[in-house]
């Protein structure tokens, strides 16, 4: 299944994504290329990506170069290994695709299934519960994502909230697959369809913003932190945790995976509370800026054409991150919102 969404996901992009991206008029172009020296090549290369003061100088001697052409000339190589920004576009916009799909499936199916508006159901009869065809797709098509995500994250943008994503794939994938196995599947739709609740709007505020909507960008982005902080830090822990933590034992009592299966459920909720903050922090530095400048988990390393001309007067006003490429299509200056 997780090959199965791969593949469908990829020619998707191929033949849907990338189509939609050039009538955007968004090319297929990366960032400025570094002038070619075969000195700092081999520096790249063999040594540091980033190197120190001490080296900084030495190569400036060396080559007879400003210290500053030469940070330059690192950032450059660093970011044309990044991907462009059409290849940005079509993974967000499959993402888009599965998460709002999904999203809605679940929602159809939920609407009608009893333990949507009593949580004390998911536990009546438990652990003989009917298992139907609808339900078990919904569970098939989530786990199956989920897994294709943990083996794209390797090969995917590459971010700086990395490990927290890794921990939450985990996390996720061993819910899914724990809660399946004990037929745990009415609390577990639940828990799949509040997390779904706020990510296609990421994904639409990242589509966006590739495409140079910057209003459009910071609404799809606010929306998606007014949802992202009430299904996570509201609804999640006290209606799911509550059930979860408290109903199931009132009603079945304490069962041998109990602790197993709230321990993953409370990792998640330390998560949230992670994002919610770098969502908020985003967020107010929008409210300063009157516009949503830099998502705190961006992989933004900025190389603008427009910095390469500024002077050293204007140090600090570009800052740089440890990863990454210019996700703003070279508006780093207007300090627009960079996506995921």
């Amino acid at each position: 299944y997780p090959v199965l969404i791969q593949l469908f996901l990829g020619n998707s992009c191929r033949f849907i994504a990338r189509p939609c991206a050039i009538n955007l008029g968004i090319q297929d172009s990366g960032p400025h290329r570094a002038q070619p020296n075969a000195i700092l090549e081999k520096v790249f290369t063999s040594i540091t990506k980033s190197p120190d003061g001490k080296r900084l100088e030495g190569l400036s001697k060396q080559l007879d170069w400003d210290v500053r052409k030469i940070q330059r000339w690192f950032r450059h190589r660093r970011n044309q290994d990044k991907p462009t920004t059409l290849t940005k576009f079509c993974e967000s916009m499959w993402r888009f695709t599965f998460y709002i799909s999904i999203f809605f499936y679940g929602i159809r199916f939920l609407w009608t299934a009893p333990w949507f508006w009593d949580t004390r159901q998911c536990w009546y009869n438990y652990p003989f519960q009917p298992l139907t065809s609808m339900l078990y797709y919904y569970y098939i098509l989530e786990l199956a994502f989920y897994w294709s995500l943990m083996f794209s994250q390797f090969t995917d943008i590459k971010r700086k909230d990395f490990l927290i994503m890794f921990v939450h794939h985990l996390a996720t994938i061993g819910l899914i697959t724990f809660s399946y196995m004990n037929n745990m599947v009415r609390v577990g739709t639940l828990v799949l369809c509040l997390h779904d609740a706020s990510d296609f709007l990421l994904e639409a505020a990242k589509l966006a913003n590739y495409a140079k909507y910057q209003r459009l960008c910071d609404a799809f982005f606010m929306l998606f932190g007014v949802v992202f902080i009430v299904t996570r830090l509201g609804i999640y822990p006290f209606w799911i945790l509550n059930t979860t933590l408290f109903e199931s034992w009132e009603l079945i009592g304490p069962y041998p995976s109990w602790w197993l299966f709230n321990g993953l459920l409370v990792i998640l909720q330390v998560l949230h509370i992670i994002w919610s903050y770098l969502i908020i922090r985003t967020a107010s530095k929008a409210l300063v800026r009157g516009k949503v400048s830099k998502d705190d988990r961006s992989d933004v390393e900025s190389s603008s054409e427009e910095e390469d001309v500024t002077s050293n007067s204007t140090k600090g006003i570009f800052s740089t991150s440890s990863n990454g490429s210019n996700r703003l299509n070279g508006h780093v200056a207007s300090g627009q919102w960079t996506g995921e």
